[in-house]
């Protein structure tokens, strides 16, 4: 029997990933808050469950969305911009003990770089950077990444990504008209679509667990030259950037990913 893998959090990564996976030849089942997107769900060979996580607990038939499942991806984003009161920290803690109850052996739990702070002195990130003691995002991240990890129930990876972009989706078109953006000589740390589902296939494939990966595709131009680039490429109005102030940011690394997976990004920036 194919090995089953459970995508908690089909949006737009968990949803092309968790139709690749199935091209891979795993069984799939996978979640999604939105019930008109259930049969489109179906219809692309994943076995889809109407699923909502809260602070208040978990809505939805979680216990059959996990059986027989030997991996599970975890990529719900905490979306403290929209809703800073939210605490995804609790959200995740009601999530954790279906997972000690079932067949689940390995979680792959997608997390962010923005665990790590931007100063002004641009510094490479690695795993055992420094990580953010001020940034209330951070924090949650970091005490949901620690709960998984600590859990001896199963075996758990963090993935960092940076950004995420697409054929469908770059923040050029957001920042495209604006003026007085900030921290104009800053590093761009970003990452496509395709090498994030490709990283995690090769996580899974290869049994990479227990460990940590920063993401973020080369090079880092700065975020002036890059922004205005992809803009005029694109035919968008250029923005305008904030020369005032003293630029901060960071230069994500992911020598890690690359030494342990062997790993090339595919899209480069």
């Amino acid at each position: 029997m194919k090995r089953k893998i459970c995508v908690i959090g089909c949006g737009w990564l968990g949803f092309p990933l968790a139709k690749s996976l199935f091209k891979k030849g795993y069984r799939v089942s996978g979640s999604t808050s939105s019930p008109e997107k259930i049969s489109v769900l179906n219809s692309s060979n994943i076995q889809g469950f109407l699923i909502q996580i809260s602070s208040e607990g978990i809505i939805g038939d979680i216990k059959d969305c996990l059986a027989e499942c030997e991996t599970l991806i975890v990529n719900i984003p905490p979306g403290l911009r929209k809703n800073p009161e939210a605490n995804y920290v609790k959200q995740m803690q009601f999530l954790i003990p279906f997972v000690e109850d079932s067949s689940v052996k390995n979680v792959l739990f997608v997390s962010s770089t923005s665990v790590y702070d931007d100063t002004e002195s641009f510094p490479v990130i690695s795993e055992i950077s420094e990580t953010s003691s001020v940034s209330k995002t951070a924090q949650q991240l970091l005490a949901v990444e620690a709960n998984f990890q600590k859990n001896l129930n199963f075996k758990t990876t963090i993935i960092r990504f940076s950004g995420l972009f697409g054929e469908d989706r770059h923040p050029a078109k957001h920042l495209s008209g604006r003026q007085n953006i900030k921290n104009p000589a800053a590093p761009v740390n970003l990452i496509h679509l395709i090498d994030c589902i490709s990283i995690i296939e090769n996580i899974i494939q290869h049994g990479i667990w227990n460990t940590t990966f920063n993401a973020s595709t080369t090079p880092h131009p700065s975020k002036e030259t890059y922004y205005l680039s992809v803009c005029k490429r694109l035919n968008l109005t250029l923005p305008e950037f904030d020369q005032s102030q003293v630029s901060k940011g960071k230069t994500i690394d992911s020598t890690k990913l690359a030494q342990v997976l062997g790993y090339e990004f595919k899209i480069k920036l």
